[in-house]
């Protein structure tokens, strides 16, 4: 039961968070700067389209967060957070070292490693998985 609920509480805090970080992108949420802005940013650091791209990495943490929150399809949704996380790794904060103190990887890392865990523990007791699979 502890477990079960240790894992909602994961999955609630993690999932939430990329919720609110693909709405800042999609739209202008929680002072974020929307496709407009994201893509601008997204095109100054090399990735192109920028609007596209923008749009890609938003839903991808909004849908991501969104099914990994709910514990639904929960490999898919923990999927979708390591793959932007390491893209954000890739074309951001891998050349700045570990520390976040840098603007370095480390919390990027935290972030993939919690989420591969739930993937390969499992969503809990308390998740939508649990009650369809």
């Amino acid at each position: 039961m502890l477990a079960g609920l240790g894992l909602l509480l994961i999955r609630l805090v993690i999932g939430l968070s990329f919720v609110g970080h693909g709405s800042q992108k999609l739209f202008g949420s929680f002072g974020g700067h929307g496709i407009e802005g994201t893509g601008g940013f997204f095109e100054s650091i090399g990735i192109k389209p920028g609007k596209t791209m923008a749009l890609m990495a938003g839903l991808s943490e909004l849908v991501g967060g969104l099914l990994f929150a709910l514990g639904f399809l929960t490999p898919l949704g923990a999927l979708a957070i390591i793959v932007t996380m390491l893209i954000a790794i890739v074309k951001v904060h891998g050349a700045n070292g570990f520390w976040v103190t840098q603007n370095g990887y480390e919390f990027n890392l935290v972030l993939i490693v919690v989420a591969l865990g739930v993937a390969l523990i499992g969503a809990g007791q308390y998740s939508l998985d649990a009650l369809f699979f």
